[in-house]
């Protein structure tokens, strides 16, 4: 496979081999709140992953990518700025049981650096008693017992973590960590204070804003 054109109106030095993907279009996600729990599981179930977790290929290869904090995606150096070629890029991601990212084909599997988490949770909505989630690759996760919310960090400056797949986390961002705060203060007025720490409820599971 040779190295495709990922940036928009760029083209990349010919010194790695990226995996071989079809960007589609991209095409705005629709306003969460405006959304049913039976329209995101709709969402989910058509976004027809690549089944990475069934392959197994024997090559590695270091794909001289990164996905930095804010979750933006660079090649050597330089920022892959075409919405479609990330989404499309993060269908192949996984984490290994040694914290190594990679991104997977039947192929091969390639190394990519990845400073915080592979993902980033831009908004949430809280619909029909889940929290509903959207990414910066703009999937759609429902936090739950496939899906936790993990608090790091320590009470001071606690980093939460919502699980995607394949053992790869997003981080919460700061806009969507007030909204979560929020939600887990008005839940604290309903129940008569906060002796146990703040945490928010999804799928009739609590879980803490702060590490444990």
């Amino acid at each position: 496979m040779g190295l495709h054109r990922i940036r928009a109106g760029e083209a990349l030095a010919h010194s790695a081999r990226l995996p071989h993907i079809a960007a589609m279009p991209y095409t705005p996600p629709p306003d969460l709140a405006a959304l049913s729990l039976e329209d995101i599981a709709r969402m989910v179930a058509e976004c027809r992953l690549p089944p990475v977790d069934q392959w197994h290929p024997a090559e590695e290869l270091d794909s001289q990518m990164e996905i930095r904090a804010d979750g933006s995606w660079w090649h050597q150096g330089g920022p892959i700025t075409r919405p479609a070629m990330v989404r499309a890029f993060s269908t192949l991601l996984m984490r290994d049981d040694a914290g190594q990212h990679w991104l997977v084909t039947p192929q091969d599997r390639q190394r990519i650096a990845v400073v915080d988490a592979a993902f980033v949770a831009v908004d949430v909505a809280r619909i029909d008693g889940a929290l509903v989630f959207r990414l910066n690759t703009d999937d759609t996760v429902v936090a739950g017992p496939d899906h936790p919310l993990i608090a790091r960090g320590d009470a001071e400056t606690p980093a939460i973590y919502l699980a995607v797949r394949h053992g790869c986390l997003a981080r919460i961002d700061r806009s969507t960590w007030g909204q979560l705060v929020d939600m887990a203060l008005e839940k604290a007025g309903m129940v008569g204070g906060t002796d146990g720490g703040l945490s928010v409820d999804s799928l009739g599971i609590s879980f803490p804003l702060t590490p444990q």
